[in-house]
């Protein structure tokens, strides 16, 4: 069995890790630690874990305590924090999945622009894996390191990687519109994020100035081969959890719904968690909640410049810990599906 430690699992990725950890086939979770009081019994803090899992979490006191009883471990930790933890485990020859953004931004310089601070391990950068299976299979199987992708981005790059890869659009300006739930913010207090601030409202929030933007720039960019310019305008609505992003494109070449289609079909048909809607049909949070997948749909018309793609996740699931478990069977030569399905 693989032993998994889960660092940062008090948060709501941190919970979701557990919950699909816990019955995978092949796994046995290890250890479980957080920025906590005191120690306390996982299924206390989480009590639909209750009589399915008994492990105690408290506050992780040593690196080399964990990776004594671990051969893999999730870091479920903020920006900027997941960078202090990851060169100690990978010295001490456990390979580390990272869920914050520390490691995805291969300009170091950019990550110092956007999560304002200087990047601690620079080298490890470069020798991070992108985790995005659909793109980077093959170097996810070889990785020590995979930086697990952001939620947008994942729903994003997915909808937009075949058009940009063929070269049928304009990447001069593609403008996509994003509305996430609650838990994209993650499990902390905060005024904007009270039931009564968000119950009944809609809300644009970080427009063209959301972390996420330089992640999502750098993926298109190497999918395109050229500079990708976005307009992003993330929202925040009423939900618990799921993303639905509406991404529009100016076609570079004629083309009608159905080899729009079809370009999409082949190129995600080997690919078990991306779904391709059919004409006419297009994505909604509720069939992605609580999966890995991400369900896409696409409108076009013979005649128009105008090609729209929409995409849906859920946030804690292909969006965070589910990817980063297909992540993990990939490393572990695991089936790929195998805790997900």
């Amino acid at each position: 069995m693989l032993k998994v430690a889960i660092v940062g699992a008090t948060g709501y990725t941190g919970e979701e890790l557990i919950r699909l950890l816990v019955d995978h086939p092949k796994v046995k979770i290890t250890s479980l630690t957080a920025k906590i009081d005191k120690p306390q019994n996982i299924s206390e803090i989480f009590s639909r874990l209750s009589g399915r899992i008994d492990l105690q979490c408290a506050n992780l006191e040593n690196v080399d305590d964990v990776a004594a009883i671990s051969h893999l471990v999730f870091l479920a930790l903020p920006h900027r924090v997941s960078m202090k933890f990851a060169p100690q485990f990978l010295q001490l020859g456990r390979k580390v999945i990272d869920l914050s953004a520390d490691y995805r931004l291969k300009d170091t310089e950019l990550y110092g622009t956007w999560y304002k601070v200087v990047h601690s391990s620079p080298d490890l950068v470069q020798k991070a894996v992108y985790g995005l299976p659909e793109l980077y299979r093959a170097e996810i199987k070889k990785a020590d390191l995979v930086a697990n992708p952001g939620c947008y981005p994942t729903g994003i790059i997915l909808g937009s990687a075949p058009l940009l890869k063929k070269g049928f659009v304009d990447v001069s300006e593609i403008i996509i519109d994003a509305k996430t739930g609650l838990s994209g913010a993650g499990r902390k207090a905060a005024l904007d994020l009270h039931f009564s601030e968000i119950t009944g409202n809609l809300k644009a929030y970080k427009i063209n100035q959301h972390q996420h933007m330089p992640e999502i720039s750098q993926e298109l960019t190497n999918l395109a081969g050229e500079s990708v310019k976005i307009v992003f305008v993330p929202h925040l609505v009423p939900l618990n959890r799921g993303i639905l992003n509406t991404i529009y494109f100016k076609k570079s070449r004629k083309m009608g719904l159905k080899e729009a289609l079809d370009l999409y079909k082949d190129f995600y048909k080997d690919e078990p968690f991306v779904r391709v809607k059919p004409s006419g049909q297009f994505p909604q949070i509720k069939e992605v909640f609580e999966t890995n997948f991400c369900d896409i749909g696409i409108w076009t018309e013979q005649h128009s410049d105008t090609l729209i793609v929409i995409s849906a996740i859920d946030n804690l699931g292909k969006g965070a810990a589910g990817q980063a478990v297909q992540n993990m069977n990939i490393m572990y030569n695991f089936k790929e599906t195998a805790g997900l399905l």
